[in-house]
């Protein structure tokens, strides 16, 4: 039986990308294997309420250390695919035919006997300070491959590849983009409520190669992916004066962004990366600016009483979200992107905040407050189609997964710790659909995640 593989070489780079984004260097590329008339993909409001079985054998080796590597691999895989709440990978105690002989040629009745809908089989193999992997995804039913690809990668860099793996086989199954090659950023929380330290961390979407990115000297607030996800934006209180700064992934460098009049405060990037658009307090109200990369001028959007803030790009820039108090309650505001024609968008109950566009373009993501407890929601873009995904005593801060279908947030609970504290604070993540909520453990007490890019794309 011929089995055609598809080859891409992908280059993962150490180094200075212990930090920065992995760049993936793609070469002598070939489009996926066409599904055929049997591979279609599968409604993602199908495989919410009814996950899609897939079978993850181990990949194969011809040595411990390439079983190890392939055991590795195939983990991160089975976890990614299992936390997304759209595939139920299938018991292993179950499998019939060994990964090494699936891996050369799958006998598709052991697998419909288990009741896997699809098949992933792969070889890994450790060489020298590199490793090649090569993976294939089958339809079991129809007997079919939906796709083959090989990688050749930096050895410490496997992980990286176990995540491409993930959103290829995500993206063939279910039709849209995955989300598993991707990184937060985050607020790392330590000490008493009262005296808190807060340092930038910055970790692997399912937690993973977890790294402090500063020291904790100086507090630091609201990091923001640049869309290249090798730069920071975030609010530092260095020597005591609130401002933004820029973080770099590849050097390590931090810079401020300019020193404006009065306090900057919740920066994002625009999708273009050229601006940082802020808030700036001065004479007791908050503003929104815009402040141009390259020449580090700054251009005022909105005026008046009132504090304008947390203000978000819709993706094709044209327009902002940000929530002001400017009618006598926190609501939610869009305006143009050169700041005219503000308009309200919020009416629900209670006061609005921290919104953010989700990169389909399709929803808002917002924190809603009242009546003593907190809940994330989405709203369409005019305001219409409000939902409600979580609620509880605090949680605030939602981002979006570069493919809208999930969001990061933080939740903080009153359970005393072993220390006597009074509360903790981690993140969590939910589809948006409301379903499957499900917490990420990180080394410290965690709060404002922000979701990077596909870092392969």
């Amino acid at each position: 039986m011929t089995i055609p593989l598809f080859s891409r070489r992908v280059a993962l780079l150490g180094g200075a990308g212990l930090l920065a984004a992995p760049a993936i260097v793609r070469a002598q590329g070939a489009p996926a294997a066409p599904a055929g008339a049997a591979g279609q993909v599968i409604d993602i409001n199908r495989a919410r309420t009814d996950p899609i079985p897939i079978a993850l054998p181990d990949f194969a080796g011809s040595s411990p250390a390439a079983q190890q590597l392939g055991q590795n691999i195939t983990r991160v895989i089975s976890n990614n695919l299992k936390n997304s709440g759209l595939f139920r990978p299938v018991d292993r105690a179950a499998f019939i035919q060994s990964p090494e002989a699936a891996a050369a040629t799958p006998r598709f009745q052991d697998w419909r006997v288990v009741g896997a809908q699809a098949l992933v089989t792969g070889r890994a193999e450790p060489q020298g300070d590199r490793s090649r992997i090569e993976f294939r995804l089958w339809e079991v039913n129809s007997e079919q491959q939906l796709q083959g690809t090989a990688y050749t990668a930096n050895a410490a860099n496997w992980r990286q590849i176990a995540h491409v793996i993930s959103d290829v086989i995500y993206e063939r199954m279910l039709g849209e983009k995955g989300y598993f090659d991707t990184r937060i950023v985050y607020v790392a929380e330590s000490g008493p409520r009262d005296r808190r330290n807060r340092r930038l961390a910055i970790m692997d979407q399912d937690g993973e190669n977890n790294r402090f990115l500063t020291d904790g000297n100086f507090q630091a607030l609201s990091p923001r992916f640049h869309p290249n996800a090798r730069q920071i934006a975030f609010m530092s209180y260095a020597n005591n004066n609130p401002r933004v700064f820029l973080f770099n992934l590849d050097s390590g460098r931090q810079e401020v962004l300019g020193n404006f009049q009065g306090m900057t405060l919740s920066p994002r990037f625009s999708p273009d990366g050229r601006n940082v658009v802020l808030s700036s307090t001065r004479g007791g109200d908050a503003n929104i600016f815009v402040v141009d990369l390259a020449s580090r001028r700054e251009r005022q959007l909105t005026s008046g009483g009132g504090l304008d803030v947390s203000p978000c790009y819709s993706p094709d820039g044209t327009q902002i979200v940000f929530n002001s108090d400017r009618g006598g309650d926190q609501q939610l505001y869009i305006m143009d992107a050169n700041g005219g024609g503000a308009r309200r968008i919020s009416f629900g109950n209670g006061r609005y905040a921290t919104p953010v566009w989700s990169p389909r373009g399709d929803l808002i993501a917002f924190t809603r407050m009242g009546g003593g407890r907190f809940a994330i929601g989405v709203m369409r873009p005019d305001g219409s189609g409000e939902r409600i995904l979580s609620e509880g005593w605090s949680m605030e801060s939602p981002s979006f997964a570069p493919n809208g279908r999930v969001l990061t947030f933080y939740r903080e609970s009153q359970a005393r710790d072993s220390r006597g504290g009074g509360y903790s604070s981690r993140l969590s993540m939910i589809d948006i659909a409301g379903f499957n909520e499900r917490q990420v453990i990180t080394p410290t007490d965690a709060s404002e995640p922000n979701w990077s890019p596909l870092l392969s794309s």
